[in-house]
């Protein structure tokens, strides 16, 4: 577990064509719409393909000549929307951390500690100089243990730095009551990314299978030791013992099943054999009372299985992590053998990026929110959050609006889901509260020392949250994050600054467009918090049910009809959408753009839209949705996505949330026999 995992626990997501004689493109017809040469439309008219009806494939119709002229660069792993933004971002504040570098700055400055750690990460020529000799005092370590309570305590000591540690600790606020923090224990410890990676026994799971074991030789050959090919079966065979025990990413969405409060003693009995005390005491948790088990069966599990692999087993085991977790910090042998399995071989990456941009990455996990702030200071403008302000608003609005509008739902659920929704906090941009850095010593020469402190550092400031008020300025993503979340405890929708940019947030568009993007993005995050998982909270962020049975049954029965839709579609060889794992995201899809619809009607406030670039207000807005999802992937790219992660692809993001949308099929004309049609029995509504 890493730390975007532990953010992740604390935070809380093709059609067929067929002929069509309709015109690809259409034109204003509504005579009551006034024409507008004016306004920007924030629509990339290059982009549209209008060969293709959008009747037919609308993904395509919105992004067709992007798709054809666009190559995905060769350091990256699929290129759309979320990367372009990505890239410019990562280019401004390598641009801020240069400027900072380039200056003589005072010691334990922010400058001095941006500047230091990008010549540490620069300087190849010292990382390959000094080969294995920053994890000496880790190998040593290794070698010491002795004894099964030896083991446990130095993976209490590795929590920290969260590697080779089948089971990962972690502080965050108690999903039952989320006035206070509770420490968490999850399943971990894989090399691969998913437990079904082990499980898979197709010919192309088969071949990663070998690929790994080769990495793991050759990491081995880099180190100067002996019988690499043997420390590659220990480790795997380890890793698919732990593997087989682990809940599957379905399992671990159910925020019931994974919350198992219990004393360390009661954890003690339900995993026998293993030394729980020495464990948490070494992870400087041994006072606490209770810990949340997020999967007991697996805990049960691995209790047997440390005891059955030999501590010479384990020992090969934490030593090929400790190379692993620090492999891209290591001279360039390991650096390559590394990148050539999780750059190549598992996304497909035909080169590394440049050493200046990994050191972005780097600094953006050990000093994000510091650079986070110069980037603020620089990048991002003031009223760009004024308008997210009254785009939530009239959002929030819509929402309230289409809860009193269900069918399906009973007056009684109906008053809890609006006393939920008036609860929502709303952040925007930055936080008010910038993260403070003093624990955090960096040094021009010590690049592994520097990450090293910085993850330690990261653990403390987590565990000394135990027994102190929530904090609710927190953030969980930096300003120069290309992205948005909701927080189930804190029942809260976030919006970093780096993501208020097109095609996703157009200061200078037509709300249509604005509307169908980031509107669709606010109603994504709100929604998430009445999604399959969200609705299982209240409005104080608290695990419990506040459902009607009777309402709850029809929510189950719309969900359904959504996992089974999106199960169907089948982007890559004989590897379909797992349609219960991306099914949260996808009420969120559908939810939010349906509640972004109403909102951006509501704008209008009676009037008619304008008709800006041949494109009625309606049609604008469908059009904002789509180009804010084009996107390419590399084949094992996909693959990964589609195994591992719970958002679908970009064109099923489009595909399969308009065909579920009346408001599209009138603004576009769409009949029975269409690609885009679904018939009416079949299409979801939720919220």
């Amino acid at each position: 577990m890493n730390k975007k995992t532990l953010i992740a626990f604390s935070i809380a997501a093709a059609l067929g064509l067929t002929a069509c004689e309709r015109a690809a493109e259409p034109a204003a017809t509504a005579s009551a719409e006034v024409a507008v040469t004016a306004a920007k439309s924030g629509i990339e008219l290059a982009n549209l393909d209008t060969q293709i009806k959008p009747q037919q494939d609308f993904f395509r119709y919105v992004n067709g000549n992007w798709l054809a002229k666009t190559e995905i660069p060769a350091d990256k792993a699929s290129w759309g929307s979320f990367n372009e933004l990505r890239e410019e971002a990562d280019k401004h504040v390598l641009t801020l951390i240069k400027e900072a570098a380039a200056k003589p700055a005072d010691a334990g400055s922010d400058a001095q500690k941006i500047g230091d750690l990008y010549r540490a990460y620069l300087d190849t020529s010292k990382i390959d100089s000094l080969g294995l000799a920053p994890l000496l005092p880790g190998l040593a370590a290794i070698d010491n243990l002795k004894s099964a309570t030896d083991l446990a305590t130095l993976w209490g000591t590795l929590q920290a730095e969260r590697y080779g540690t089948p089971v990962s600790l972690f502080v965050s606020q108690d999903q039952k009551n989320s006035d206070q923090y509770i420490v968490g224990a999850s399943q971990s410890g894989l090399g691969l990314p998913d437990r079904d990676y082990y499980l898979k026994t197709d010919e192309k799971s088969e071949k990663i299978k070998q690929q790994y074991q080769w990495m793991i030789a050759k990491f081995w050959e880099l180190a100067g030791w002996e019988n690499g090919s043997a420390a590659a079966a220990t480790v795997f065979e380890v890793e698919a013992k732990l593997a087989e025990a682990q809940w599957s990413r379905v399992q671990n969405r159910d925020r019931n099943a994974t919350y198992n409060k219990m004393t360390l003693a009661e954890l003690a009995t339900l995993a026998p054999g293993f030394d729980w005390q020495a464990f948490t005491s070494a992870a400087k948790l041994g006072a606490v009372s209770d810990v949340v088990v997020r999967q007991p069966t697996y805990f049960t599990a691995f209790a047997s299985i440390s005891q059955q692999v030999t501590l010479a087993q384990w020992q090969t085991y934490l030593k090929f992590h400790l190379l692993r977790n620090h492999a891209s910090l290591l001279s360039s042998g390991f650096d390559q053998a590394s990148f050539d399995f999780y750059g190549r071989v598992l996304s497909g990456l035909q080169e590394q990026k440049p050493r200046e941009e990994r050191a972005v990455e780097a600094i953006n996990t050990a000093l994000g929110f510091m650079v986070g702030k110069m980037y603020v200071e620089n990048y991002f403008k003031p009223q760009a959050k004024e308008r997210m302000d009254q785009l939530i608003k009239n959002l929030r609005v819509a929402f309230e609006q289409a809860i009193n509008e269900l069918e399906w739902m009973s007056a009684e659920t109906k008053v809890a889901a609006q006393e939920k929704l008036k609860k929502f906090n709303t952040k925007i941009g930055y936080p008010d509260v910038w993260r403070n850095y003093d624990c955090l010593t960096i040094s021009a020469d010590d690049l592994i020392g520097n990450m090293q402190r910085s993850s330690q550092c990261e653990y403390q400031r987590m565990v000394d949250k135990l027994g102190k008020p929530v904090d609710r300025s927190e953030w969980g993503m930096t300003p120069q994050t290309v992205n948005a979340y909701y927080s189930s405890t804190m029942n809260e929708i976030v919006f970093p600054a780096a993501i208020l940019q097109p095609p996703f947030f157009n200061v200078d568009a037509d709300d249509a467009v604005n509307y169908g993007a980031i509107g669709g993005v606010i109603g994504h995050e709100i929604t998430h918090g009445f999604d399959d998982q969200g609705r299982r909270s209240d409005g104080d962020g608290n695990l419990r049910d506040w459902w009607s049975p009777a309402d709850g049954e029809q929510f189950q029965q719309r969900a359904q009809l959504m996992v089974d839709q999106y199960s169907a579609f089948n982007p890559i060889d004989d590897l379909k959408l797992q349609g219960a794992l991306g099914l949260g995201e996808n009420i969120a899809d559908l939810g939010g753009l349906t509640v972004a619809y109403r909102a951006y009607q509501s704008s209008l406030q009676g009037k008619p839209a304008p008709v800006i670039d041949g494109f009625t207000g309606e049609k604008r807005f469908f059009i904002g949705w789509a180009q804010v999802w084009r996107v390419k992937f590399r084949d094992e790219a996909l693959r990964q996505q589609v195994i591992t992660g719970p958002h679908s692809p970009g064109m099923y993001r489009v595909q399969g949330v308009l065909s579920n949308m009346p408001e599209f099929y009138q603004a576009y004309d769409v009949k029975p026999g269409d690609g885009m049609h679904r018939p009416d029995d079949v299409r979801v509504k939720i919220w």
